[in-house]
């Protein structure tokens, strides 16, 4: 596997923005490391961080690169700040940044598909809100969506973090019914009739987020959406995220290689 820390600027976010990504080396002789590889343009998996983290977080806190290189996908890891995946009423365009430029910009520096069936999305916390978030407003550009102790109702974590999301929404009281309120998203797809992605949520049920992962999966459960549900005990902390990472990468629905 390659590793690169990708510095460039974002017409969006009207700043210089970074990237980490993982991107697929054939080798024959490297130690320790089963490098697998599929022809042509690469799948790729666009991994979110948390509130607290950034573009670096998931190298540093897990072995995403050793678990993505077993199975011959890229990884895209972009930073968004505190801005959850939103473009902010009093800030930049987040929202723009994550589902347009970004994934282009993305393509345009490195050998990834652009392809439906060859693109997913993960996050943990924040980032599995922002994962959910694109699938759902976009399931025509993703085979997979995959949120860990995700904060999937963001209607209830506004008393959570309120000098936050006063600063991304505004009047939180707009929140509610919206284009960043998951469970209005989930209404919207059914109603289009467009092909759902495959979802997985999971949340250890000492998780602050545990009652929130809750109402969604009961939620989606009644629309009918495919979701995959998982929970088992555990916090909100990467040792848990770590190993559900694995469980995601094991679960994405990755073409057979040629």
């Amino acid at each position: 596997m390659a590793f690169m820390t990708c510095n460039f600027y974002s017409e969006s976010l009207g700043v210089s923005a970074s990237m980490n990504v993982i991107v697929p080396q054939a080798t024959r002789s490297q130690i320790g490391l089963d490098s697998q590889q599929y022809g042509g343009k690469h799948p790729t998996l666009f991994l979110l961080h948390g509130l607290s983290d950034d573009h670096s977080i998931w190298m540093r806190r897990t072995s995403i690169e050793r678990y993505a290189s077993q199975l011959g996908i890229a990884v895209v890891m972009p930073a968004v700040n505190r801005s959850f995946y939103a473009d902010m009423a009093y800030g930049p365009k987040y929202w723009e940044f994550i589902s347009e430029e970004l994934p282009a910009l993305a393509r345009s520096f490195f050998p990834l598909a652009s392809e439906r069936e060859l693109n997913y999305v993960a996050g943990l916390s924040m980032g599995g809100y922002g994962a959910m978030k694109l699938a759902l407003t976009h399931p025509e550009r993703f085979a997979a969506a995959a949120s860990l102790s995700g904060a999937v109702d963001i209607v209830t974590r506004a008393t959570t973090f309120p000098a936050d999301f006063q600063l991304i929404y505004g009047d939180v009281t707009t929140v509610k019914g919206g284009s960043n309120d998951l469970f209005h998203l989930a209404n919207q797809l059914v109603a289009s009739e467009k092909k759902a992605p495959m979802l997985y949520q999971c949340c250890g049920t000492e998780d602050f987020l545990y009652e929130d992962n809750l109402r969604f999966r009961d939620y989606c459960r009644a629309l009918e959406l495919p979701l995959t549900y998982e929970e088992e005990p555990g916090e909100h902390e990467w040792g848990y995220w770590d190993l559900k990472i694995q469980r995601v990468l094991n679960w994405l629905p990755l073409p057979e290689r040629v």
